[in-house]
C-alpha cells in the first residue's frame, strides 16, 4: 500500500498561482472520510449534490485564496490521471469532459486503502500537510479530527490568533457536515430539501443555544434549518419543547403565505429528527433557546 501513499504526495495539481489548487486535494479528503463513515461505495462513486455539500464545505478553509466559486466536477473529473478512480459518463463510458463525468469508477486497491484506519490517516496527514497553508493545515486537522503532529510545520508560521481562528474554522465546517448530514440535507422545521451540484444543500446548520454565548458547536446543539426556518428561529419566533415538538409564537408576528405553510401551522408539531438518536437536540440547549430566545416565552 505504500505505492498509494506516493499517490497522495504525487498529485498533478495546477501551481500557476503559486500555490498548489486544493481541489483534488480536498476531494480526497471528502472520499476519505466517506470511507471512515462506511458511505464509500466499493465500485462507482456518483457525483451528487450531498458530494458537492461535503466538498464545498471542506472549500470553506481555503475560500480565502480563491475568488471564483469552485466546481466539484473538476477534481471530480481529473483525478483520474491519478490513478484513484475512471471518470464516466451518464451511459457508464469512458467520460471525455468534465461536463459529461456523472460517476468515477473506483479503483478497488484505492478502496481497500481508504478502508484501512491507519493508511486512510497517514494519507490524510500527507494530503494536508503537502498542499495546504500553515493556518489551513490547522483548520483541516481540526475538521478531520486529527492532532497535529509536528507543530513547528504546521502552525509555527501562525500568530496564536490565527492558529485560534484556523481551529474554529475546522469546527465549524465539522459542525456543518455533521448536522446538515444527520438531517439528511432537509429542513428540521418544514421537512423541505434542496440540493444541487452547483451550492450543496439549501439548509443551513443553525445552532441552538448560539454560539456567540455557548461557544459549542456539539452536533446535538445543531439543528439543519432552511433560510427562512434559520431566520425565524435565531428571532425566537418559534422554539421546541423537550419532546420535539414546535412552539410558536403566535401574537408576535404578522405573516400571510398564500403559496406555503404558515409558520403558526407548525405550531404543536414534531420537528424531523435525526435517524441517530444520538444527534437529537440536546434538551439542554433547547431550555436555553425557550428561555433566552423565544419571544413568548
Amino acid at each position: 500500500m505504500e505505492q498509494w501513499l506516493a499517490k497522495f504526495a504525487r498529485l498533478r495539481v495546477d501551481r500557476a498561482r503559486g500555490d498548489p489548487a486544493p481541489h483534488k486535494p480536498l476531494l480526497l479528503l471528502v472520499a476519505l472520510e466517506l470511507a471512515e463513515q462506511g458511505q464509500l461505495p466499493e465500485d462507482v462513486l456518483s457525483l451528487s449534490p450531498e458530494l458537492a455539500f461535503r466538498f464545498l464545505t471542506f472549500w470553506n478553509v481555503v475560500a480565502h485564496r480563491r475568488t471564483q466559486p469552485p466546481d466539484v466536477r473538476l477534481p471530480f473529473h481529473y483525478l483520474q490521471s491519478d490513478g484513484f478512480w475512471s471518470a464516466l459518463d451518464e451511459n457508464n463510458k469512458s467520460s471525455p469532459d468534465k461536463r459529461l463525468t456523472r460517476y468515477a469508477a473506483l479503483n478497488e486497491e484505492f478502496v481497500a486503502f481508504a478502508k484501512d484506519p491507519v493508511l486512510r490517516d497517514k494519507a490524510r496527514r500527507i494530503l494536508i500537510e503537502k498542499y495546504f497553508q500553515p493556518a489551513e493545515r490547522v483548520a483541516l486537522y481540526s475538521l478531520v479530527g486529527l492532532h497535529v503532529t509536528d507543530e513547528k510545520d504546521s502552525i509555527a508560521e501562525t500568530i496564536d490568533n490565527a492558529v485560534y481562528y484556523a481551529r474554529q474554522q475546522g469546527r465549524e465546517a465539522r459542525f456543518r457536515l455533521t448536522v446538515v448530514a444527520a438531517y439528511d440535507y432537509a429542513c428540521a422545521l418544514t421537512n423541505y430539501r434542496l440540493t444541487t451540484i452547483d451550492a450543496g444543500s439549501i439548509v443551513d446548520a443553525a445552532h441552538i443555544h448560539q454560539f456567540a454565548d455557548s461557544r459549542n458547536n456539539d452536533a446535538r446543539n445543531g439543528l439543519a434549518l432552511s433560510k427562512n426556518a434559520h431566520w425565524l428561529f435565531d428571532q425566537g419566533l418559534w422554539t421546541i419543547a423537550d419532546d420535539y415538538t414546535v412552539i410558536v409564537a403566535i401574537g408576535q408576528f404578522t405573516e400571510q403565505s398564500p403559496d406555503q405553510k404558515a409558520l403558526r401551522d407548525y405550531h404543536g408539531q414534531k420537528i424531523r429528527l435525526p435517524k441517530d438518536p444520538v444527534l437529537w437536540p440536546n434538551p439542554i440547549h433547547l431550555a436555553w433557546h425557550r428561555k433566552n430566545k423565544f419571544q413568548d416565552a
